[in-house]
């Protein structure tokens, strides 16, 4: 017997002979007359091992149970003890909070489950651990008891797992269903695969089995399933053909009626249950070449080696194998922080949206931008990691001629302002030769000119003047280990602007003509080919390329550009770009050459789209010369 028919017949037994109306079992147990009908018979010949059991069933009076003490005692004791383990209670105790919306105390569970609350107390911790990883919380209110907080889909994504909650081999879900009901799925579905023709492997058919199975208990429950972004593209696909006759064939068999929601989400599961062929790779495999994947386009584009990056290849690789387990499923992803990430971080997150391009065109994987924006931030922290490596913290000798004291003065005032200096030692002028045979030295500060020395010198004055202070900050910026962004040339967007690409006060309707009329024009200046038009605007479509501020940079893959151009477009008033509104659009076709300079471009980009007098400025430009003349005067 399944728990559902296990509760029954607690409530038959506890209600000693007295005759239970089918309607009033329906309505305490919550399911249909039919169901209640179909378990009494399984009930019926559960109690064939009880010699003095009789399930009595009277028209018009109700059903009841007649068994002498004996049997009573020895049938509670079946029921409550026999084969139950501490990892079947907390699966069953799980299960209730999942599937049962009314508040349950500690008490009642102690009085089924037959322990202290201590115990009941520890299980919950333990089930709210599991619970975790599906976004669910156990909560408690007083007087009223504990009840699951959360979203339907998580609860239902947890309860296909439900058997995992113990890590103890077990099937417990096998007894949650009734036979029937088992059977009627699998009948349902098998038919359905065969019908249009999907296919399927074994494995992903009892996961489907499940989750139609919890489809149907759910929806029997009156707690559908609610989609509010529904993509309406898969409406067209085989998949959602295939479920809205599935759910049609269930309506009739089961007698109850399925929402709209019910249909994309049984979608979701139909198109993440791919079959492989020996042809196509293992989860594992695929995991491995799509990590290759972007790890070979993104040094291709940045020219950074990320692969000699333990960190990142290991995280990402984890990383990766929840994106796919995701794609498999078909279960949608949001990403709260996307908008903020796309602001922070343009440059990388334009090249790791090129670089999902890549893996959609090689192995036909389309990773959406709420995804890649998670993927941005791995390859971010690992620049980090690149930056700080490579730093090289500058070991300075003062040197001073001007007695101990004043050397020590030096070296404090030195020290002080420029923490980032790790000074070796204050010494006079006729030490300094074997000092710099003795230790590592990148630069000298000196009161007095030094002759023959290979170490680069910067002369102050003892007293460490302002005029001293800002000639050791050039110097200090200038020969940087790293250069910095900040330090690229500074009319970096100016140098790539062609005035025949600059558009003033134009009138578009959507963004996706913007693109299309400066992609357009690059490619009649001969600036790109031909495809980069269609490439930038599929690009667009994937991920709006707002970067606040009111600035747009779209752009297509670099490989299509013949000669790196900046075009430009000045919108007469502020157009939606995804979630933002955009006055000024920057079209970045930059060739990907050995001086490639779009990290640069877009770090000004980016520093202007925080600049909003700047930016008023170039928008009340009155024709092109002016815009120009805008951009030289701010250095951009």
């Amino acid at each position: 017997m399944n728990s559902r028919q296990r509760k029954l017949l607690v409530i038959l037994l506890s209600n000693d002979k007295r005759a239970l109306l089918i309607k009033d079992l329906a309505n305490q147990l919550q399911y249909s007359e039919k169901t209640v009908r179909n378990d009494l018979q399984i009930i019926d010949a559960y109690l064939h091992d009880y010699a003095s059991a009789n399930l009595i069933r009277k028209p018009g009076t109700g059903v009841y149970l007649e068994i002498e003490k004996t049997d009573q005692t020895n049938l509670f004791h079946a029921l409550f003890h026999k084969g139950k383990s501490e990892h079947e209670r907390v699966m069953e105790i799980a299960y209730r909070l999942l599937t049962d919306e009314r508040p349950v105390t500690l008490q009642q569970l102690s009085n089924e489950h037959y322990v202290n609350h201590t115990v009941i107390k520890n299980d919950i911790e333990s089930i709210q651990q599991w619970f975790d990883s599906f976004g669910l919380v156990i909560e408690s209110r007083q007087k009223l008891g504990h009840y699951l907080k959360g979203e339907e889909l998580n609860k239902r994504i947890a309860l296909a797992h439900i058997e995992d909650v113990t890590n103890q081999p077990t099937t417990f879900l096998s007894h949650i269903f009734a036979p029937f009901e088992i059977a009627t799925v699998r009948q349902t579905l098998d038919r359905m695969l065969d019908l249009w023709e999907i296919p399927i492997t074994s494995n992903a058919i009892e996961n489907l089995v499940v989750h139609i199975l919890i489809i149907v208990q759910r929806t029997k429950h009156k707690c559908p399933i609610r989609i509010e972004e529904k993509n309406q593209s898969i409406m067209k696909t085989k998949e959602y053909q295939a479920a809205v006759w599935c759910v049609k064939q269930l309506q009739e068999k089961f007698g109850i009626s399925f929402a709209n929601d019910e249909i994309t989400y049984l979608t979701w599961h139909l198109r993440g249950s791919k079959k492989y062929s020996a042809q196509t790779p293992s989860k594992e495999e695929t995991t491995k070449q799509i990590l290759s994947i972007i790890i070979e386009t993104m040094h291709h584009l940045t020219r950074v080696s990320f692969s000699e990056d333990e960190q990142l290849m290991n995280g990402l690789e984890i990383h990766l194998e929840a994106v796919i387990n995701r794609f498999i499923y078909g279960l949608p992803i949001t990403n709260p922080l996307l908008q903020d990430i796309k602001k922070m971080y343009p440059y990388m997150f334009s090249m790791v949206t090129l670089a999902m391009e890549k893996v959609k065109e090689e192995i036909q994987y389309d990773i959406p931008e709420e995804e890649a924006a998670y993927i941005v931030l791995h390859f971010q922290a690992s620049i980090e990691r690149i930056d700080a490596q490579k730093h090289v913290i500058p070991r300075v000798l003062i040197v001073c001629d001007m007695g101990i004291g004043m050397s020590r003065l030096l070296q404090a005032k030195v020290e002080k302002q420029y923490q980032e200096l790790e000074v070796v030692g204050a010494i006079g002028k006729a030490d300094v030769q074997n000092v710099i045979k003795q230790k590592q030295v990148n630069l000298i500060i000196s009161t007095t000119p030094l002759e023959q020395i290979s170490v680069p010198t910067v002369i102050i004055s003892p007293l460490l003047e302002a005029t001293d202070k800002e000639k050791l900050q050039k110097f200090l910026k200038k020969k940087t280990v790293e250069a910095s962004v900040l330090s690229a040339a500074p009319h970096v967007i100016y140098e790539f602007i062609d005035e025949n690409l600059l558009f003033i006060n134009i009138h578009p309707q959507h963004r996706f003509q913007v693109v299309e009329t400066l992609g357009n024009a690059l490619f009649k200046r001969e600036k790109v080919e031909q495809s980069y038009v269609h490439q930038a605007l599929l690009r667009e479509r994937k991920s709006a390329t707002a970067i606040g501020g009111g600035i747009a940079i779209p752009h297509g893959d670099p490989t299509l550009v013949l000669t790196s151009t900046i075009a430009i477009a000045v919108l007469n008033e502020p157009l939606e770009w995804g979630k933002e509104k955009v006055s000024i659009v920057f079209m970045l076709a930059l060739a990907n050459e050995k001086a490639n300079p779009i990290k640069a471009i877009i770090h000004k980009l980016s520093a202007l789209s925080k600049d909003p007098i700047t930016l008023n400025a170039l928008l009340s430009a009155n024709d092109k010369q002016e815009f120009i003349r805008i951009l030289t005067e701010k250095q951009l």
